[in-house]
């Protein structure tokens, strides 16, 4: 594959999206090529089983490198699950030479992310929020600033090792390698948010079919991480057991006819929903079909409401609006359906609710301008940096760093 197109990886519970871009100087993603395939083998984040999600990628791929008339050779992997813990924390270090470097901010990340963590998780980011230099806070790039302490505050994402392991796994059976792993919520926030937004405090919902990302994001920075095992495969079990009707029909329904709020023209309006068990076609009202998924979608909300009162005192005393002054941003499949924005609303009291789409992206954009689309194309713009987020691999650049400079020293010394 040519080295300058990135692929994203997002393994749903109910699909599998591969989509290959290229990064542009003027900031955009050109989409060249996009490939998904319906699959059973995932549960919440998890692999059920392992055959059907290889089989699934290998579908996903080959749509995917025919469109985009190239060889993937590597992805970068979305990961999600109720596994998926987060906490932040401070490190410090004595600036070297009295002037911050590169060199200084990796060792001061490295003490930050230098937590004991159970043998059977894995760190998967460690994200700066900002920096302090002696008396001075809230800087956000404090290399070349002059000072003698140096201190990070940073927010940490643990997930499960063997539940990542098992998707590594899958992806490897392809043939495939993966550059990089993201958090589900961080990928989607990258691809949606601005960084007004950012700043100003908002929170991303990340509605899958079985789970919800939460990102929290305060003063320009991720403050809090979480998922949630209840989403849009809950709204499909429901009218499955309403209505008696198989899983697969209830789930088609629901995507062609659910909705929120109805319109006068619609209160009248009749669905044909196929019967279990080889039982005769009904018909339904569609205003029945409200009835059911209505309070399920407000309850899932009311997750996410109650999520952000256990983050921090300050949201239930001084209300979420002053601590979240640019409101909630729902993503991911489950928030297609009409009238999500009006219900939003009143369950978190008339905060700015929006709808939140890929932003800065070209190409075949027809085939991923819907919200369901998100965590992909933000694994392409979403890039694990040096400075930003430490690899395995820092010890052998730490020595490489110290080697060069007693190189230094010696050239002049002589």
């Amino acid at each position: 594959m040519e080295s300058s197109y990135t692929v994203g990886l997002d393994i749903g519970s109910n699909k599998i999206v591969l989509i290959i871009g290229e990064r542009l100087d003027n900031g955009n993603i050109n989409i060249v090529g996009v490939g998904e395939s319906p699959v059973k083998g995932v549960d919440k984040g998890a692999v059920t089983d392992l055959d059907s999600v290889v089989l699934a990628i290998y579908q996903a791929l080959a749509e995917a490198e025919e469109m985009a008339d190239c060889k993937v050779t590597s992805i970068n992997l979305s990961i999600s699950g109720s596994h998926i813990t987060s906490l932040n924390v401070s490190g410090t270090w004595v600036i070297e030479d009295h002037e911050v470097s590169a060199y200084d901010v990796e060792s001061v990340l490295h003490n930050a992310r230098s937590i004991k963590i159970r043998e059977d998780q894995r760190l998967l980011h460690v994200i700066p929020q900002s920096y302090a230099i002696d008396s001075q806070v809230g800087i956000h790039n404090p290399i070349g600033l002059s000072g003698v302490k140096l201190k990070a505050d940073v927010h940490l994402i643990i997930c499960h090792n063997d539940l990542v392991k098992n998707l590594e796994k899958a992806v490897e059976r392809c043939g495939l390698s993966i550059d990089q792993l993201t958090f589900s919520g961080v990928a989607s926030s990258c691809a949606i948010l601005s960084d007004d937004e950012k700043d100003l405090g908002v929170c991303v919902v990340d509605m899958g079919s079985g789970t919800m990302d939460i990102s929290v994001y305060i003063s320009g920075a991720l403050q809090h991480s979480v998922v949630i095992d209840y989403a849009g495969n809950s709204v499909t079990s429901d009218i499955a057991i309403a209505f008696s009707s198989p899983l697969p029909s209830a789930e088609k329904v629901k995507i062609k006819h659910g909705c929120l709020v109805l319109d006068n023209n619609c209160l009248g309006e009749l669905i044909e929903l196929p019967g279990v068990g080889g039982r005769a076609t009904k018909q339904i009202p569609r205003k029945d079909l409200l009835a059911v998924i209505e309070p399920r979608y407000s309850e899932l909300l009311g997750l996410v409401k109650k999520e952000l009162y256990k983050l921090e005192s300050s949201f239930l005393s001084k209300g979420l609006q002053r601590q979240l002054a640019a409101g909630v941003v729902i993503t991911g499949g489950a928030a297609q359906i009409e009238g999500l924005v009006s219900v939003a609303e009143t369950v978190f009291d008339n905060m700015q609710i929006r709808i939140g789409r890929a932003q800065n992206i070209q190409g075949l954009t027809d085939k991923v301008e819907s919200p369901a689309y998100s965590t992909a194309l933000g694994l392409l713009r979403y890039k694990n940096d040096a400075l930003s987020e430490i690899q395995d691999g820092f010890q052998e650049n730490r020595f490489m760093q110290m080697f060069n400079k007693f190189k230094i020293m010696i050239k002049k010394e002589f």
